[in-house]
C-alpha cells in the first residue's frame, strides 16, 4: 500500500495472528525511497520500490516469487531461506513451519498446497509464511472506534503534510506514526467505550463490539494513508498564484485535485482481475505491511524490566517533541553547521564545496526534521540500498558536479554550484513573466530578444542521471526479472488464484460498473475543469494523458505486483506535451499530472486492494473507505494550502523563510524547462544541453556489465549493485542538498549497519518504532512552535545560533557575485 502520491519525500507512500520472528523479514526487506514521487522536477520516476503504507520499502530481489506446485516448493522454500540467510538473518520459524505443512500434504493431484492442518496455503512460499489462510468474516470492520479513529487521522495527516510541504525542510508524516498508535487507543477504546446497543431510524449498531480487531486497524491505517503525502495537484495550484500570477478560485482547485486523484482508481478496478486476484501477482510491500500488523496483534512477550513497544514510543516521542524547540525555535544554526566553512567564509571555493548550500562536505545537522525532509526515514532503508544511494551520491555531487563545475561546461562558473533556478546568460535571474503573454504562453518574439535558458550545472547533470536512471529500469527488470515476470504472467492469465482470492468470495465484490462510472465520472469532470477554466489543455489533449495512462497501467502493474518497481510516465508525459503543446506551462504540468499521477494512483489502489485481499477486507468497504479518504486528504489539501499562501507574506521566496517551497520552485522549474522553452529548444541539437540527452543511451547499456559480472562471479558485492537505485539516489537533489544525504547516509549507517548488525534484538523490536516516534514528536513540536509564537510574530532573541548565514558565499558564483535580477533600466519591447 503506497502513500498517495505527491510530496514529498518520501513517505512517501505505507493480520489476524502473529508469525513467528516475521519482524525479521520486515527489517531485512524493506527499503526507504530514494526518490520520492514528488520529485516535481519531473525527471525520474520512482524507480525504486514503491512505498507501502508505513513508508517502507521492499528488496526487489527479496521475494523471488516463482509460481510452483508441490514439486517446486522445496526450491521456493530454499530461496526465500537464501534470501533471508544472505541478509545476515535467521530463517523464520514461520518458515519452517510452512514448509514442513507443504512438504506434508498435497491434494488434487499436486494442484493444492495444504499446511499440517489440512488447509489450502498460497503456492507462494514467502505469501504462505506471513499471510493467514483463514479468516472470520464476521469480524466488525466499520465501527464506531474506525470512524473516529479513521477521520480524525486524515483530517490530521493530511494537514499536517500539507503544512509542512511549504517548509524550508519539509517533512512527512507517514501512516505508520498512526498504525502504532491506533492499536493502543483502538484497545483502550474497547475497554472504557460502553457495549449499549443503539437504534437509530431502525438501524441498529454499538460503539464497543468487542476487542480491537486486526480488520478495523488495517482500515484505519489505509483511511490514514491517502492523506500520508499532498496531492500531486497542488503544486499546480502553488506555481499559477505564487509565479504565474494566475488564480481559478477554489471549485477549479478542487476538481483538478480531486480528478486527478481519482481518476486512476476507475482503471484500478478494471485491472483487478489481472494485478489483484491471481496468487502470482503477489505485491511485496504488502507482505512487510502484514508481518507489521502480525506483530502488533500478538501479544507482546517482554523480559522483566524490558519497556514495552507503546512505552519506547511514547519515551521517544516526548523527547523529540521537546529536542526540536532547539534546531526549530532557539539554536536554528545546529540544523545545518558548516565546519569547515567556519575556516575562511571568505574563500569563495571553500564556501562552494563545504557551505549547506553549496556541495555540503563536512556540514553537520543535528535535526531529525532536516535529515529526513527529503529522503525519509534513514531507520527504514536497508544497509544494501544506502549503499547504493551512497555510491550515486558521492559519484554525482562530490565527482562529476565539480569536475564539470570548475571545467567550467556550459559556463558554469557564471552561475551558482547548486541551485533550481533559472537564468540568463547574462548571469542573471531568468525572468519567466517577461517572456509569457497575458494568456501565459509563450511570446516567441519576446523570448528571441530575451535569450536563451540557464540552468546551474548541478541542476543540468541531475537531469542527465535522472535520464539514465529511466533507461536502467528498463534494461534492469529485464535482465533481473524477465523470467520471473513472463511466468507469473502465463499463471495470471491462466486465473491462478489461491487460498486468499477463494476467502474472500464470502464477500460481496465491488461491480466493475462502480469502477466504469467513477473513471468516466472523473473524467468528464477532467474535460469540464480544462475547458471552463483556461488550463490550455483542449479536451483532446486530457483523453490522450488518460489514454497514455491507461495504457501502461497493466505492463506497468505486472512489473509492480512482481518486482516491486515501478516505472514512472513522468519524463514521457513532459515530452509529449512539450512537442505537442510548446511553450504553455500550466498545460504542460496538467497534462502530466494527468498522465503520470492517475496511473501511479492505479498503482497505489491495486496495491491496497491486494492488501485487502491478504487481510481479507470485505471489497466494498475497501472502495468506500479509500474514496472518502481520497477525498478527503484533497479537500484538506487544498484548504491548508489557501490558507498558507493567503497568510505567510513572501511564501515560497527566500525572504518567507522558512516558507521557501522548495519542492514547488523546482516544479515551477520545470513548468518553464518542459512547458515554456519546451524539450525542442532546452534539449534540441541545437541546444548546449543537447548532450544530456544522450545519457538516455548511457543508462541503457550501464546495467550490462554487472549482471553478466555478477553472474561469472556470484556471491560478490557486485550482486547488490542496483543500478536504477545507484542513478536516481540523487533525484531528490535539488531541492535537497548534499549535507543531507551526507548526514541521512550516517544516521543509516548507525542504525541499518552498526545497531542491525551488533544489537539485532533491538533493532527488530525498536527500530521501527524509533522512526515513527522521531516524525510525530517533530511534527507535534513544530505545530506547536508555529501556532502559538511564531503566527504571533514572536521570534526568539537575535544570537548567533539563529544566524544561518554563517557561509554566505555558498550562494554565489565562481566570482563570489550573489546573483540578482535583471536590472529593468532597458524594459524588453514586444515586438509590433
Amino acid at each position: 500500500m503506497a502513500p498517495r502520491f505527491g510530496s514529498g519525500k518520501g513517505a512517501k507512500r505505507h493480520n489476524e495472528t502473529e508469525m513467528s520472528n516475521m519482524t525479521e523479514i520486515n527489517a531485512a526487506t524493506t527499503v526507504a525511497s530514494a526518490n520520492d514521487i514528488h520529485n516535481a522536477r519531473g525527471v525520474m520516476a520512482p524507480s525504486s520500490p514503491s512505498t507501502n503504507p508505513l513508508g517502507v520499502m521492499v528488496h526487489k530481489e527479496s521475494y523471488t516469487s516463482e509460481t510452483s506446485t508441490s514439486s517446486s516448493t522445496s526450491s521456493l522454500l530454499n530461496d526465500t531461506n537464501k534470501n533471508l540467510a544472505s541478509q545476515g538473518l535467521p530463517v523464520s520459524g514461520k518458515i519452517e513451519t510452512v514448509e514442513t505443512g507443504l512438504s506434508a500434504a498435497t491434494s488434487d493431484g499436486g494442484d493444492i498446497l495444504k499446511d499440517e492442518h489440512g488447509r489450502e496455503i498460497s503456492p507462494i512460499a514467502e505469501v504462505a509464511a506471513v499471510v493467514a489462510n483463514t479468516d472470520d468474516p464476521f469480524i466488525p470492520c466499520l465501527t464506531f472506534r474506525f470512524w473516529v479513529m479513521g477521520l480524525v487521522s486524515i483530517f490530521a495527516l493530511s494537514f499536517v503534510n500539507q503544512f509542512f510541504f511549504f517548509r524550508d525542510a519539509p517533512m512527512s508524516v507517514g501512516s505508520l506514526a498512526i498504525q502504532l498508535l491506533s492499536f493502543p487507543v483502538g484497545t483502550f477504546m474497547a475497554r472504557v467505550l460502553p457495549t449499549r446497543e443503539f437504534s437509530m431510524f431502525g438501524w441498529k449498531f454499538t460503539m464497543n463490539p468487542g476487542p480491537f480487531n486486526v480488520k478495523e486497524h488495517v482500515l484505519i491505517t489505509i483511511i490514514a494513508n491517502c492523506g500520508a503525502g499532498t496531492a500531486y495537484a497542488v503544486d499546480i495550484i502553488v506555481i499559477q498564484r505564487v509565479f504565474y500570477q494566475q488564480d481559478f478560485g477554489f471549485l477549479a482547485n478542487l476538481l483538478l485535485i480531486l480528478t486527478t486523484q481519482l481518476v486512476g482508481y476507475g482503471m484500478a478496478g478494471i485491472l483487478r482481475r489481472y494485478l489483484v486476484y491471481p496468487a502470482a501477482m503477489i505485491w511485496p510491500s504488502n507482505l512487510v505491511t502484514v508481518a507489521l500488523f502480525n506483530t502488533l496483534h500478538q501479544k507482546e512477550e517482554i523480559s522483566p524490566g524490558q519497556w514495552t513497544r507503546q512505552k519506547f514510543f511514547a519515551v521517544i516521542a516526548i523527547g523529540s517533541f521537546c529536542y526540536y524547540w532547539i534546531p526549530a525555535y532557539i539554536f536554528p544554526v545546529i540544523t545545518s553547521l558548516t565546519l569547515l566553512c567556519y575556516i575562511n567564509p571568505s574563500n569563495v571555493v571553500l564556501s562552494q564545496l563545504t557551505g549547506s548550500q553549496g556541495l555540503g562536505i563536512g556540514v553537520l545537522a543535528l535535526d531529525w526534521n532536516t535529515i529526513t525532509a527529503f529522503l525519509g526515514s534513514p531507520l527504514i532503508t536497508p544497509w544494501w540500498a544506502q549503499v547504493n544511494i551512497m555510491i550515486g551520491f558521492i559519484m554525482m555531487a562530490w565527482v562529476m558536479v565539480p569536475i564539470a563545475y570548475y571545467l567550467n561546461i556550459w559556463n558554469a562558473k557564471q552561475y551558482p554550484i547548486l541551485t533550481s533556478k533559472l537564468f540568463t546568460t547574462e548571469g542573471y535571474f531568468y525572468d519567466t513573466l517577461s517572456i509569457l503573454t497575458p494568456a501565459k504562453t509563450l511570446d516567441e518574439p519576446v523570448y528571441h530578444a530575451y535569450g536563451p535558458l540557464r540552468i546551474a550545472t548541478f541542476f543540468g547533470l541531475s537531469y542527465g542521471v535522472g535520464f539514465a536512471g529511466l533507461t536502467a529500469i528498463i534494461t534492469h527488470t529485464f535482465l533481473y526479472h524477465r523470467k520471473q515476470i513472463w511466468a507469473q504472467w502465463k499463471q495470471a492469465r491462466g486465473s491462478s488464484q489461491d487460498v486468499h482470492y477463494k476467502l474472500m468470495q464470502a464477500y460481496n465484490e465491488v461491480p466493475e460498473w462502480w469502477y466504469l462510472a467513477l473513471f468516466a465520472i472523473m473524467v468528464s469532470l477532467a474535460i469540464v475543469t480544462c475547458e471552463v477554466w483556461d488550463y490550455g489543455l483542449p479536451w483532446w489533449c486530457v483523453l490522450l494523458a488518460v489514454g497514455i495512462s491507461a495504457m501502461f497501467a497493466l505492463p506497468i502493474g505486472l512489473i509492480q505486483a512482481v518486482t516491486n518497481q515501478q516505472p514512472g510516465l513522468n519524463i514521457l508525459t513532459e515530452f509529449v506535451i512539450g512537442y505537442i503543446l510548446p511553450g504553455r506551462p500550466i498545460a504542460n504540468v496538467t497534462f502530466k499530472t494527468y498522465g503520470y499521477i492517475s496511473m501511479a494512483h492505479a498503482m497505489a489502489f491495486l496495491g491496497d486492494l491486494k492488501l485487502g485481499q491478504y487481510m481479507k477486507i470485505p471489497p466494498r468497504i475497501m472502495f468506500t473507505v479509500q474514496l472518502i479518504g481520497t477525498v478527503i486528504a484533497g479537500f484538506v489539501n487544498l484548504v491548508t494550502a489557501n490558507w498558507l499562501l493567503s497568510s505567510r507574506p513572501n511564501i515560497c521566496t527566500q525572504e518567507g523563510f522558512p516558507w521557501t517551497c522548495p519542492g514547488a520552485n523546482v516544479f515551477f522549474s520545470a513548468s518553464v524547462i518542459w512547458g515554456v522553452i519546451a524539450p525542442e529548444r532546452m534539449f534540441g541539437t541545437s541546444s548546449i544541453y543537447h548532450p544530456l540527452m544522450y545519457f538516455f543511451i548511457f543508462g541503457l547499456f550501464i546495467p550490462f556489465p554487472f549482471y553478466f559480472i555478477s553472474r561469472r562471479f556470484p556471491g560478490t558485492i557486485l550482486d547488490r549493485i542496483h543500478t536504477p537505485v545507484l542513478l536516481t539516489a540523487t533525484g531528490m537533489m535539488p531541492p535537497a542538498h548534499p549535507y543531507q544525504y551526507a548526514n541521512w547516509l550516517t544516521v543509516g549507517f548507525v542504525f541499518q549497519y552498526c545497531v542491525r548488525r551488533y544489537r539485532s534484538e533491538w533493532y527488530q523490536r525498536f527500530n521501527y518504532v524509533m522512526s515513527a516516534a522521531l516524525d510525530s514528536g517533530v511534527a507535534i513540536s513544530a505545530l506547536v512552535i508555529f501556532f502559538t509564537l511564531q503566527v504571533h510574530g514572536i521570534d526568539f532573541p537575535s544570537w548567533w545560533g539563529t544566524n544561518m548565514n554563517h557561509c554566505p558565499l555558498d550562494k554565489a558564483n565562481f566570482n563570489g557575485q550573489i546573483l540578482t535580477n535583471r536590472p529593468k533600466t532597458v524594459p524588453i519591447q514586444r515586438p509590433i
